[in-house]
Protein backbone atom coordinates (compact mmCIF):
# COMPACT_ATOMS: atom_id res chain seq x y z
CA UNK A 1 0.00 0.00 0.00
CA UNK A 2 1.27 3.05 -0.71
CA UNK A 3 0.64 6.22 1.53
CA UNK A 4 3.06 8.78 0.21
CA UNK A 5 1.25 10.26 -2.59
CA UNK A 6 -0.16 13.72 -2.75
CA UNK A 7 1.41 15.11 0.18
CA UNK A 8 -0.75 12.49 2.64
CA UNK A 9 1.39 10.24 5.27
CA UNK A 10 -0.34 8.02 7.74
CA UNK A 11 -0.88 8.96 11.11
CA UNK A 12 -2.45 6.37 13.37
CA UNK A 13 -5.59 5.46 12.72
CA UNK A 14 -6.55 8.13 9.76
CA UNK A 15 -4.69 9.27 7.08
CA UNK A 16 -3.94 12.92 7.43
CA UNK A 17 -2.66 15.61 4.84
CA UNK A 18 0.96 17.30 5.60
CA UNK A 19 -0.55 20.74 5.46
CA UNK A 20 -2.28 19.84 9.39
CA UNK A 21 0.51 17.87 10.24
CA UNK A 22 1.20 21.03 12.63
CA UNK A 23 -2.29 22.40 13.90
CA UNK A 24 -3.52 25.35 16.86
CA UNK A 25 -6.56 24.35 18.33
CA UNK A 26 -8.85 27.23 19.75
CA UNK A 27 -11.83 26.28 21.34
CA UNK A 28 -15.13 28.04 22.87
CA UNK A 29 -13.91 26.11 26.09
CA UNK A 30 -10.46 25.18 26.65
CA UNK A 31 -11.51 22.64 29.32
CA UNK A 32 -14.16 20.70 28.00
CA UNK A 33 -14.53 17.20 27.15
CA UNK A 34 -14.64 17.84 23.56
CA UNK A 35 -11.63 20.01 23.47
CA UNK A 36 -9.43 17.91 25.46
CA UNK A 37 -10.87 14.41 23.23
CA UNK A 38 -9.61 16.61 20.20
CA UNK A 39 -6.45 17.27 21.31
CA UNK A 40 -5.97 14.05 22.19
CA UNK A 41 -7.00 12.28 18.91
CA UNK A 42 -4.57 14.74 17.04
CA UNK A 43 -2.08 13.54 18.89
CA UNK A 44 -2.60 9.86 18.39
CA UNK A 45 -2.52 10.85 15.07
CA UNK A 46 0.83 12.42 14.80
CA UNK A 47 -0.24 16.27 14.59
CA UNK A 48 2.13 18.32 16.57
CA UNK A 49 -0.50 20.85 18.37
CA UNK A 50 1.52 24.31 18.46
CA UNK A 51 0.29 28.22 19.54
CA UNK A 52 -1.80 30.19 17.22
CA UNK A 53 -0.04 31.53 14.32
CA UNK A 54 -0.48 33.35 10.38
CA UNK A 55 0.89 30.26 8.82
CA UNK A 56 -0.18 27.54 11.00
CA UNK A 57 -3.57 25.52 10.37
CA UNK A 58 -6.24 26.18 12.96
CA UNK A 59 -8.83 24.26 14.33
CA UNK A 60 -11.66 26.37 15.70
CA UNK A 61 -14.65 24.68 17.59
CA UNK A 62 -17.21 27.09 17.59
CA UNK A 63 -19.67 25.54 19.65
CA UNK A 64 -21.55 22.93 20.76
CA UNK A 65 -25.22 22.39 22.17
CA UNK A 66 -27.54 19.09 22.81
CA UNK A 67 -31.04 18.20 23.88
CA UNK A 68 -33.09 15.51 24.62
CA UNK A 69 -36.81 14.21 23.91
CA UNK A 70 -38.81 11.08 24.79
CA UNK A 71 -40.06 9.09 21.53
CA UNK A 72 -41.84 6.43 23.22
CA UNK A 73 -43.62 5.91 26.90
CA UNK A 74 -44.90 2.51 29.49
CA UNK A 75 -48.35 2.57 29.71
CA UNK A 76 -47.95 4.77 32.96
CA UNK A 77 -46.75 7.34 30.76
CA UNK A 78 -43.58 7.49 31.92
CA UNK A 79 -40.85 7.45 29.46
CA UNK A 80 -39.72 4.48 28.01
CA UNK A 81 -37.14 5.60 24.85
CA UNK A 82 -35.20 8.47 25.03
CA UNK A 83 -33.06 10.08 22.06
CA UNK A 84 -30.07 12.40 23.41
CA UNK A 85 -28.66 14.83 20.43
CA UNK A 86 -25.31 16.59 20.04
CA UNK A 87 -24.25 18.81 17.89
CA UNK A 88 -20.28 20.69 17.39
CA UNK A 89 -20.13 23.35 14.80
CA UNK A 90 -15.51 24.14 13.82
CA UNK A 91 -13.88 25.74 11.22
CA UNK A 92 -10.39 24.91 9.66
CA UNK A 93 -8.58 26.74 8.21
CA UNK A 94 -5.21 25.66 6.52
CA UNK A 95 -3.08 29.17 5.56
CA UNK A 96 -2.91 29.92 1.54
CA UNK A 97 -6.94 28.38 1.44
CA UNK A 98 -10.02 29.04 2.04
CA UNK A 99 -11.65 28.37 5.61
CA UNK A 100 -13.76 25.26 5.81
CA UNK A 101 -17.16 24.88 8.46
CA UNK A 102 -18.77 21.87 9.32
CA UNK A 103 -21.46 20.47 11.92
CA UNK A 104 -21.08 17.14 13.26
CA UNK A 105 -24.85 15.64 15.02
CA UNK A 106 -24.96 12.58 17.05
CA UNK A 107 -27.73 11.15 18.17
CA UNK A 108 -28.15 8.41 20.51
CA UNK A 109 -31.06 6.49 21.73
CA UNK A 110 -31.66 4.25 24.70
CA UNK A 111 -34.55 2.82 26.81
CA UNK A 112 -35.23 4.19 30.34
CA UNK A 113 -34.61 2.05 33.42
CA UNK A 114 -37.01 2.57 35.83
CA UNK A 115 -34.98 1.10 38.85
CA UNK A 116 -32.37 3.35 38.46
CA UNK A 117 -34.14 6.63 38.32
CA UNK A 118 -31.70 8.31 40.58
CA UNK A 119 -28.56 7.60 38.26
CA UNK A 120 -30.39 9.43 35.23
CA UNK A 121 -28.12 12.60 35.78
CA UNK A 122 -24.82 10.45 36.13
CA UNK A 123 -25.65 8.53 33.05
CA UNK A 124 -26.88 11.12 30.57
CA UNK A 125 -23.24 12.97 31.60
CA UNK A 126 -21.75 10.10 30.99
CA UNK A 127 -23.72 9.05 27.63
CA UNK A 128 -22.45 13.02 26.39
CA UNK A 129 -18.83 12.79 27.48
CA UNK A 130 -19.37 9.37 25.13
CA UNK A 131 -20.65 11.53 22.78
CA UNK A 132 -18.24 14.21 22.88
CA UNK A 133 -15.71 11.27 22.04
CA UNK A 134 -17.35 10.20 18.59
CA UNK A 135 -17.62 13.90 17.11
CA UNK A 136 -13.48 14.24 17.93
CA UNK A 137 -12.97 11.18 16.15
CA UNK A 138 -15.77 12.48 13.51
CA UNK A 139 -13.41 15.87 13.27
CA UNK A 140 -10.36 13.71 12.55
CA UNK A 141 -12.11 11.67 9.85
CA UNK A 142 -13.30 14.82 8.36
CA UNK A 143 -9.49 16.21 8.67
CA UNK A 144 -8.03 13.28 7.07
CA UNK A 145 -10.10 13.68 3.72
CA UNK A 146 -9.06 17.78 4.16
CA UNK A 147 -6.79 17.81 1.57
CA UNK A 148 -9.43 17.16 -1.74
CA UNK A 149 -12.02 19.42 0.08
CA UNK A 150 -9.10 22.85 0.59
CA UNK A 151 -9.82 25.57 -1.90
CA UNK A 152 -7.57 27.70 -2.66
CA UNK A 153 -8.89 31.44 -2.56
CA UNK A 154 -9.67 32.91 -6.53
CA UNK A 155 -6.86 35.09 -6.39
CA UNK A 156 -4.57 32.09 -5.67
CA UNK A 157 -5.68 29.69 -7.68
CA UNK A 158 -5.94 29.27 -11.87
CA UNK A 159 -8.05 26.06 -11.59
CA UNK A 160 -10.63 25.11 -10.14
CA UNK A 161 -10.97 21.43 -8.02
CA UNK A 162 -13.04 19.01 -7.92
CA UNK A 163 -14.97 18.13 -4.59
CA UNK A 164 -16.44 15.55 -2.94
CA UNK A 165 -20.25 15.90 -1.39
CA UNK A 166 -20.47 18.59 1.29
CA UNK A 167 -21.84 15.89 3.93
CA UNK A 168 -21.52 12.42 4.79
CA UNK A 169 -23.56 9.57 4.74
CA UNK A 170 -25.27 8.65 8.30
CA UNK A 171 -23.77 6.38 10.27
CA UNK A 172 -25.50 4.31 12.75
CA UNK A 173 -23.82 1.98 15.02
CA UNK A 174 -25.34 0.06 17.99
CA UNK A 175 -23.62 0.88 20.87
CA UNK A 176 -25.45 -1.72 23.07
CA UNK A 177 -28.37 -3.67 22.51
CA UNK A 178 -30.49 -1.36 23.56
CA UNK A 179 -28.83 1.64 22.38
CA UNK A 180 -28.59 3.05 18.64
CA UNK A 181 -26.27 5.63 17.55
CA UNK A 182 -26.34 7.95 14.10
CA UNK A 183 -23.33 10.04 13.60
CA UNK A 184 -23.48 12.89 10.53
CA UNK A 185 -21.22 15.16 9.14
CA UNK A 186 -22.38 18.10 7.26
CA UNK A 187 -20.56 21.73 5.52
CA UNK A 188 -21.79 24.49 6.52
CA UNK A 189 -21.55 27.24 4.05
CA UNK A 190 -21.85 31.49 4.52
CA UNK A 191 -25.55 31.37 3.41
CA UNK A 192 -26.73 28.13 5.64
CA UNK A 193 -29.23 28.72 8.36
CA UNK A 194 -27.70 28.83 11.78
CA UNK A 195 -24.36 29.36 10.94
CA UNK A 196 -24.11 33.28 11.70
CA UNK A 197 -25.97 32.17 14.73
CA UNK A 198 -23.20 29.23 15.56
CA UNK A 199 -20.22 32.08 15.33
CA UNK A 200 -21.96 34.46 17.57
CA UNK A 201 -22.53 31.93 20.01
CA UNK A 202 -18.42 31.41 19.72
CA UNK A 203 -18.01 34.99 20.29
CA UNK A 204 -20.15 35.33 23.19
CA UNK A 205 -18.24 32.69 24.95
CA UNK A 206 -14.73 33.78 24.38
CA UNK A 207 -15.16 37.03 25.71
Amino acid sequence: MITTACGFHLRGNYLLPEDVSHVSVTSFDSYNTLTREVKKQLKLNGVEIVTPAADVANLYLISESDSNRTLSLYQNARAAEYELAYSVSYRVLVPGYDSRSFQINVTRSYLDNPLAALAKSVEKDMILDEMREQAAEQIIRQMARLKAQLVMPESNRDTLQDFPTNSDPDQVDMVDDNVEQTTSTTEVTENSPGDSNHTETATEENQ
